[in-house]
């Protein structure tokens, strides 16, 4: 299904996090992989405001940053929750992507790492550098191997047929075998921890 973001956040966007809810509590596996921004469930406050701000601000849509703020961090409390696994893969560029100020930027960073010690959470990097199998894709979450949302600059697209989600699946774990896992994902979160002083 193919839903324009203006139509979604026609009335703001805390009630697309608020609908969203229920998909998170029962979703066992999530896989992310992010190539624009950091991945929504790992988002501090100050980090969610600057990029919900320069989105509502871009769209024109209704001002309920702060409130959407909130929404999607309770939403993100399924991080925290054993039960839950997650499988996070970023392009490197998002560690040093300005969407918010520097210092909102470094306390996500500081985030992120405390984010990858969790046991249910596995945090992957893909080089700048890096030989790519697959090429920089849109941002995407798959929800166990029953749906697959992607995020394009118009609009999200729910994919539930079957055929795309392996594909998406399999684009995935190709991602997630050029990434670097652990200390070296560790380390260039730091990297660009430190870049911003």
């Amino acid at each position: 299904m193919y839903t324009q973001w203006r139509d979604l956040h026609r009335d703001g966007m805390r009630r697309v996090h608020q609908k969203t809810l229920p998909l998170y509590q029962r979703t066992r596996k999530f896989k992310v992989y992010a190539s624009n921004v950091m991945p929504g469930m790992t988002q501090t406050a100050p980090y969610a405001t600057g990029l919900l701000r320069s989105i509502t601000t871009f769209q024109g849509t209704p001002d309920d940053v702060e409130d959407a703020v909130q929404a999607r961090l309770k939403r993100s409390r399924v991080l925290h929750d054993a039960g839950h696994q997650f499988a996070l893969i970023l392009e490197e560029a998002v560690l040093y992507y300005g969407v918010c100020d520097d210092e909102a930027l470094a306390g996500q960073l500081d985030h992120l790492l405390g984010v990858s010690s969790l046991p249910n959470v596995s945090v992957g990097v893909i080089p700048f550098r890096a030989r790519r199998t697959v090429w920089p894709l849109e941002a995407f979450y798959a929800f166990d191997e029953s749906l697959v949302a992607v995020e394009t600059l118009t609009a999200e697209v729910n994919v539930t047929a079957p055929g795309e989600i392996r594909t998406y699946l399999r684009a995935f774990a190709e991602l997630a075998k050029i990434a670097v896992h652990g200390a070296e994902a560790r380390s260039r979160i730091a990297k660009a921890r430190s870049a911003l002083g």
